[in-house]
């Protein structure tokens, strides 16, 4: 199951989300190495940025980036309109949970890029970080942005990644002035064992069976990473024809690696001749 699931409280005024992903997931961290706390921030990162592509209105990307001068220097997550997701974690040394946010991510920024691919246009944004999290860090964001008090919870493993997420919606207090409160309450309650194990209808029944709620179609997520070789014979182009054949010659094959999709790219002479001879 890699679904991502929209959900309303019918009589408060309170939308939610909900995703769950396994083979996408797992997919996303195979073979890469990183420790539970790495994982857990990707994790975060990836479930923020299906929520937000969930919202897109036109063909296009969403890119999440950290950027830092911390043990993790970028965290990278890219999400397509209809759900499509890859990304990456690039780090040194060895993290665990003895090490500070602030120790792991240091001083940076998070930038939000949304790309339009029907006009061609990019429109960036700066999130400033909260040193509690990247939680805390986008319910700042919806609150402020989207003028939408928000709650957040991610839990990961290494078979999934589950998330809910709670927005306050403008007229909430004139339907209910408790329901945002006490809806608030009761989803404190879950657990990350709940949040992976359990689908979104016992979920949300385990949480809010006292509630009136609708759920909607699931949309599929799906993790794709394409092997774009031109972009890489693009990249030994640009190294020059002399510099490429040494290379080439004191390698006997130029490897590049892939870091987004994790694998390595090898070109021989034949890929070469034809790179520079086109």
């Amino acid at each position: 199951m890699n679904t991502q699931t929209i959900f309303i409280f019918k009589d408060l005024d309170i939308r939610g989300q909900h995703i769950a992903l396994n083979d996408a997931w797992q997919a996303m961290i195979h073979n890469r190495g990183y420790s539970s706390l790495v994982r857990q921030l990707f994790g975060e990162l990836s479930a923020l940025g299906i929520f937000l592509a969930n919202g897109m209105k036109h063909q296009g990307k969403l890119t999440l980036q950290v950027q830092g001068d911390g043990m993790v220097n970028l965290l990278l997550v890219e999400v397509t309109n209809d759900l499509k997701i890859r990304g990456m974690v690039r780090s040194e040394g060895s993290i665990t949970a003895d090490h500070s946010l602030d120790e792991i991510l240091g001083e940076g920024q998070i930038v939000a890029t949304l790309y339009n691919a029907q006009t061609d246009h990019s429109f960036q944004s700066l999130v400033p970080r909260n040193a509690k999290g990247l939680i805390n860090t986008f319910e700042d964001y919806f609150s402020q942005s989207e003028q939408l008090e928000s709650k957040l919870w991610v839990s990961s493993t290494a078979d999934n990644l589950s998330a809910m997420l709670l927005q306050k919606l403008p007229e909430a207090d004139q339907h209910d002035d408790e329901g945002w409160h006490r809806v608030g309450v009761l989803a404190n309650t879950i657990t990350n064992q709940e949040l992976n194990e359990l689908s979104v209808e016992s979920l949300l029944h385990r949480l809010f069976h006292e509630e009136t709620l609708e759920l909607f179609d699931a949309n599929t997520v799906t993790y794709e990473c394409t092997k774009d070789r031109q972009r890489f014979e693009k990249i030994i182009f640009d190294l020059g024809e002399q510099d490429a054949r040494a290379l080439l010659k004191e390698r006997g094959e130029i490897a590049i690696h892939n870091e987004i999709c994790n694998e390595h790219l090898f070109f021989d002479e034949q890929d070469v001749d034809r790179i520079f001879n086109t």
